[in-house]
């Protein structure tokens, strides 16, 4: 390997480092994260679900744009009662720990989430406790068993200079974009703390 090459690798792994320790001193401390493989998926998902994980750190009072799919993309959320059974554990602080749900819409095979992490719980921990109980709420109402939500998620950390409001209301215009609903207040599954 050509010198000029290690040097660029050693550049670049500075650098990494250094935009991390930067965002550590912005916005607080990294928070231990756990593995987020739950449930029993396809064995072809695995490699693209690893792939999400990649990379992938929790950053104490950090603010997360989350997106999850239902297992399959199932329109398991067409149905009123399995949306409200998923809707209720959306907000409640025993499954969000010290985590903040600062916006949310649930879609009919996806939800959104627009979460602020706590000092002490990772972003995979606290998604994982969201899909597990919002999954047995839900088989609960439809006296099924198995997967609701895919293995995996999508996660965006916000930075700070981008605008909350702006991001939740582009979140909770989810239903407007997908013509489920002519104005948010017709669509029953969402919500936003600056409302």
């Amino acid at each position: 390997m050509p010198a000029n090459e290690n040097i660029n690798r050693a550049q670049g792994a500075r650098l990494q480092n250094g935009i991390v320790a930067d965002v550590v001193r912005v916005q607080g401390t990294l928070l231990q994260d756990e593995k987020h493989d739950v449930g029993a998926g396809p064995a072809r998902e695995h490699q693209g679900h690893h792939a999400l994980r990649k990379g992938r750190i929790s950053i104490a009072n950090g603010v997360y744009l989350i997106t999850t799919t239902t297992f399959e993309r199932q329109k398991l959320f067409d149905d009123f009662p399995v949306s409200c059974a998923a809707a209720r554990c959306f907000e409640d602080a025993d499954f969000l720990g010290d985590a903040t749900m600062l916006a949310w819409v649930l879609m009919p095979d996806h939800a959104h989430w627009l979460l602020q992490l706590g000092e002490r719980d990772g972003l995979s921990r606290v998604v994982n406790r969201l899909k597990s109980a919002s999954a047995r709420y839900v088989n609960r109402v439809r006296g099924a068993s198995g997967a609701v939500w895919a293995k995996s998620f999508h996660d965006h950390g916000l930075r700070s200079d981008e605008d909350l409001q702006a991001v939740a209301r582009y979140v909770v215009a989810n239903p407007l974009r997908a013509g489920l609903a002519t104005q948010i207040g017709n669509y029953p599954f969402w919500n936003a703390v600056w409302l």
